[in-house]
């Protein structure tokens, strides 16, 4: 599957961005979709996941309760909604795909940048 993300930009400490991922090119709705980000100077690291069905979804504490995974079986597409953004979610966000197991397949990744 190859996966296309997009939608990140600038925002202010306390803003909303919503970023986007586009699937193409295997059955979208057999894999679990994820998003991970890196920080300069930092490793890269989970932030939300969604299951097939979207009734399962998980966060990182970090994030939990500002940020909304979502996806779209009929338009292979998968949504990070970013509320009460601050200067610590600075980073590359990837959206990331898996069947089971560890994630196998990365999008080329996108920057959000939030200023305080």
């Amino acid at each position: 599957v190859q996966l296309q993300a997009y939608g990140g930009g600038l925002a202010q400490a306390g803003g909303s961005l919503r970023l986007s991922c586009a699937a193409s090119g295997r059955i979208f709705s057999d894999f679990v979709m994820g998003w991970f980000r890196q920080a300069p100077g930092k490793e890269r690291e989970f932030v939300a996941e969604i299951r097939r069905s979207s009734r399962i979804t998980s966060y990182a504490d970090s994030v939990k309760d500002r940020f909304t995974i979502s996806r779209d079986n009929a338009n292979n597409a998968v949504y990070l909604q970013m509320n009460s953004l601050k200067p610590e979610d600075t980073a590359v966000y990837y959206c990331a795909a898996r069947y089971d197991g560890s994630y196998s397949f990365w999008g080329q990744g996108t920057l959000v940048t939030v200023s305080s």
